[in-house]
């Protein structure tokens, strides 16, 4: 049975609220470091060990994923009659430079926590360590279980490697944070039902007789092919699908030939599948292969595609959502949850919500009064720190509520 929201706004200030603010400096300093050392997908060896060093710190058991990267936390003991809460953070960083002039700049080559990981760990690490706090005093009513995740930016994501550790059972309810430079710091963005997309990756490869561009009639030509493949597979799609479903096909890449008058011989084509609703995802492989064989066939082409599963969309249930709310709600009042807008970005938090329910709330990142666009997955992307405390009293004021 749920608490009260009286029930945790009149919890000790020791509880939340005061004993975040002591450890917000250490919090703040943590996240530096960690941005200072970002680390990709699977390779967060660095990362996972300070994390486990942390907790341990703190008198938590946490264990290792297999792997050697990503790990889990229980707080509390296993209770069969109460299902654990799942916090969950992700550890990896982008492939990408830093380009912000700070003294926490990044420092290695070609790397950068430029989409707010080292927040979502940081947050989750700092509740884990008050809800130690308040489980050692008695006053966690449910059991929570933290999951410091690997490679969200490895397609089809690192989730899938939690999942088959085994980490959710005995879960009955999932909760994350994902950074929002378009919401102020302070406030969360919620929204119930679908709040990504789902996101899968095309290599499409076609092959044909090439030859002469003085006798096109002779040949498979492969450039004209490729041209219409990458403007007709779109439009048809667009006709075949339920509009209010997303589908679409962007594509990023697209190769053939090397001289002037020659019709090539291989061409390539890579791009991304993005979609709205989940059902629409689960058939676009299919409709898909067969319109490619459509246009291919037109030009006596050879295809072959390799179709990279990625993530479903975010789908947050009615109820994880609402707990979100409620727990922004009790600790900053009501006008600190704002609607938010479905996202075409992916997130693999979507494989938890296949196996229990629970919800992503977006955090706040950007300073008060800053009106410059910001967004994520750029070098310059940084957050308004002030951010890891909300993030640390949502989820602390949520496992309260659970």
């Amino acid at each position: 049975m749920r608490s009260t929201l009286t029930e945790v706004s009149e919890l000790p200030p020791q509880s939340v609220g005061a004993l975040s603010e002591q450890l917000s400096a250490e919090l703040i300093s943590f996240r530096r470091d960690l941005h200072r050392n970002p680390e990709l997908g699977r390779q967060e060896f660095r990362t996972t060990a300070a994390v486990k060093a942390r907790l341990e710190q703190a008198g938590l058991e946490p264990r290792t994923l297999p792997g050697g990267t990503g790990l889990i936390c229980d707080i509390g003991a296993t209770d069969p009659d109460r299902p654990r809460l799942a916090l969950r953070g992700d550890l990896d960083a982008l492939p990408i430079p830093d380009t912000k002039q700070v003294e926490y700049r990044s420092t290695v080559p070609g790397r950068a926590h430029a989409c707010g990981h080292d927040v979502h760990t940081t947050v989750t690490l700092g509740a884990g360590l008050l809800l130690a706090d308040l489980e050692r005093a008695g006053r966690l009513p449910r059991p929570v279980r933290l999951i410091f995740q690997p490679a969200e930016e490895v397609m089809p994501g690192g989730a899938l490697d939690v999942i088959k550790a085994e980490a959710l059972d005995g879960v009955g309810r999932i909760l994350a944070v994902h950074c929002d430079p378009k919401v102020e710091v302070g406030r969360i963005g919620l929204r119930q039902g679908a709040i990504t997309s789902a996101v899968d990756k095309l290599e499409l490869s076609m092959d044909g007789a090439g030859g002469h561009t003085a006798r096109p009639h002779l040949t498979t030509d492969l450039v004209m092919a490729a041209a219409k493949m990458a403007t007709e597979l779109p439009a048809v799609l667009a006709r075949r699908v339920d509009p209010r479903s997303g589908l679409s096909v962007v594509w990023g890449r697209i190769e053939a030939g090397h001289a002037c008058n020659v019709i090539p011989q291989h061409a390539e084509l890579e791009g991304t599948v993005r979609c709205l609703e989940l059902d629409a995802w689960r058939d676009a492989p299919d409709l898909i292969h067969e319109v490619i064989d459509q246009i291919a066939g037109m030009y006596r082409a050879k295809w072959e595609l390799t179709y990279h599963r990625g993530v479903p969309p975010v789908v947050n249930e009615h109820d994880s959502t609402e707990l979100l709310r409620d727990a922004m709600t009790a600790r900053y009042g009501a006008h600190s949850v704002e609607d938010t807008e479905q996202s075409l970005g992916g997130e693999d938090f979507s494989w938890y919500l296949e196996q229990v329910p629970g919800a992503l709330a977006r955090l706040g990142v950007r300073p008060v009064g800053d009106t410059a666009k910001r967004d994520l997955h750029q070098g310059d992307f940084d957050v308004d720190e002030g951010a890891i405390k909300v993030g640390v009293e949502l989820f602390t004021s949520a496992a309260l509520l659970a």
